[in-house]
């Protein structure tokens, strides 16, 4: 029999005795003298398996589907829905569940509460961000997102936070109501191009909010340019596309010109346009301040009379936080206005009372304004129910732990992706019965009051959560309360006069919007003209 090294001292006899010894020493194999190779497999298996054991922590994961060997778990994933495989799993396995994807070992929230036990109660530990290959290859970098947790990110977000905080985000109203109006007149003109509009009153918003830019009404270059960039990259940048990469980092060297590499046309082509888009509102700004025709109220403005002559770093980081502000708001406001519409086509009922509330406080000879806010709590209600209905971002951005950590006696590792199931929180049949259903009254207290829930979830948690949700809040209840006072979102007709049904087909990729359906908008008021609107 050969010698062992146990804890330093030498120890001779049967294997079953080793075994049988407690597994909280500290075990190292040096070496074995004249015995068989199988077995010394075995014991070397054995004695990393008693050292993980004796290390500290034991890794009871949370439970989850069985992996596969190598890919994981994913060919057991709706590719096109995965928020509902994972609402399924949580079925079965709980509110959090562990799965792989090649070696990326996956962390999945499917609960409100334990999303903010883990990313906000324990938010120094989950405010990191994967890092993917696919983020670089698409020119992403930048964005304030996807950023690690680190020095650029929190001087990125102080600059947003500047911009962007409650009482900040007030300066911004006029800009935005401005705009409602102008998308009510091109809705008014050319109401079948209502998905175009949406976008455009989005972005418009945030040009303007962000560099002090006024876009042409039609067929703005820079507004062109922000919405293909923004469209590639959240179309094209998956999840499952991103972790794939990660594990098999030779994909990322194989060229555009090779038969089939289609993804890294795309991405050549978005890195192409995310760096215009990066670079030419940043220029046209400076170069008003410099000419003196700047807008004072713009956030690049602000900025800009903030910067440090000493930081070479700051205005790196203001075209980071520009770039970031004016790629994230237009991109998930316009998908929410058109769940919106197609949340009003499928139910009149609740356009017609929202309607009569603004009829009753707001009156038909004004539009409805922010100081109306308070006042119509149906159509508050409303708002509030588009965001649950159909969440834009059903698995809001990914978090990473930076350490090790227990919970609730299960392990979580380092380095593991977060992902957060917005969409099975909003559909959370104990919060919200028959969560498939359109209901604003579910934000109503038996004595007929607004609720507290304001589907915070929806922008994120932690650290991380959206740091533009105040300007985008406001953009789509404007939006919102305007469309219902001078319009109804009916069905479309054929040519023979009949009602055009309409079964909703939807976008996958990182937010997640309805493809453009058929449908009217009927001004309420009879013979009403553009210029009454404006």
């Amino acid at each position: 029999m050969g010698w062992w090294y146990i804890n330093g001292r030498p120890y001779s006899g049967e294997v079953q005795h080793f075994f049988s010894d407690p597994p909280t020493m500290s075990v190292d194999l040096l070496h074995f003298d004249a015995i068989n190779p199988t077995l010394c497999l075995v014991l070397t298996v054995a004695f990393i398996i008693v050292n993980r054991l004796a290390a500290g922590k034991a890794r009871f994961l949370p439970p989850g589907p069985r992996p596969l060997p190598v890919v994981g778990n994913i060919f057991g994933i709706k590719v096109n829905e995965p928020w509902i495989t994972y609402k399924e799993w949580a079925q079965i396995h709980g509110n959090i569940v562990y799965s792989r994807l090649f070696g990326q070992e996956i962390i999945i929230l499917n609960s409100e509460e334990v999303a903010k036990d883990l990313l906000e109660r324990r938010s120094r530990n989950y405010s990191d961000r994967p890092q993917y290959i696919t983020t670089d290859l698409f020119g992403w970098s930048f964005h304030l997102g996807n950023r690690g947790y680190g020095n650029e990110f929190r001087q990125q977000r102080r600059q947003f936070h500047q911009a962007f905080h409650t009482k900040a985000a007030l300066k911004y109203h006029p800009v935005q109501l401005r705009r409602v109006n102008q998308l009510l007149v091109h809705l008014l003109e050319t109401p079948e191009n209502y998905a175009n509009h949406l976008q455009t009153l989005n972005t418009s918003v945030i040009m303007e909010v962000t560099y002090g830019y006024d876009p042409a009404p039609h067929h703005d270059h820079l507004v062109a340019l922000v919405e293909r960039a923004t469209a590639l990259f959240v179309k094209e940048n998956t999840a499952d596309k991103a972790i794939i990469f990660n594990a098999l980092p030779f994909l990322q060297y194989i060229p555009p010109w090779f038969p089939g590499a289609n993804f890294q046309r795309k991405a050549l082509q978005c890195q192409k346009l995310t760096a215009e888009m990066i670079e030419a509102p940043f220029q046209y700004t400076k170069q008003s301040i410099a000419a003196g025709t700047a807008i004072p109220s713009s956030m690049l403005y602000d900025l800009f009379s903030r910067i440090p002559e000493d930081d070479p770093s700051y205005e790196l980081a203001m075209k980071s936080s520009t770039a970031t502000a004016f790629s994230s708001g237009s991109e998930t406001s316009s998908s929410l206005l058109q769940i919106f519409v197609l949340a009003m086509l499928f139910n009149p009922d609740v356009q017609q009372k929202a309607q009569l509330e603004i009829d009753a406080v707001v009156g038909r000879n004004r539009l409805p304004d922010f100081s109306d806010r308070p006042s119509l709590p149906y159509v508050e209600a409303v708002f509030r129910e588009t965001l649950r209905w159909r969440p834009v971002v059903p698995l809001g951005v990914p978090h990473a732990t930076t350490n090790d950590d227990n919970f609730e006696g299960y392990f979580i590792p380092k380095g593991a992706t977060i992902v957060t199931n917005i969409w099975a929180m909003a559909q959370n049949e104990d919060k919200y019965p028959e969560p498939s259903k359109y209901k604003p009254e579910r934000f109503f207290t038996a004595d007929g009051k607004l609720n507290d829930d304001t589907l915070g979830f929806v922008f994120g948690f932690g650290r991380r959560v959206c740091a533009g949700r105040h300007i985008g809040d406001a953009t789509v209840w404007a939006a919102i309360a305007s469309i219902l006072a001078v319009f109804n979102v009916t069905k479309a007709k054929d040519e023979h006069g009949d009602d055009i049904e309409v079964i909703p087909q939807w976008t996958n990729g990182i937010t997640v919007h309805p493809l453009p359906f058929p449908c009217c908008f009927e001004p309420r008021l009879g013979g009403m003209t553009s210029s009454q609107m404006m």
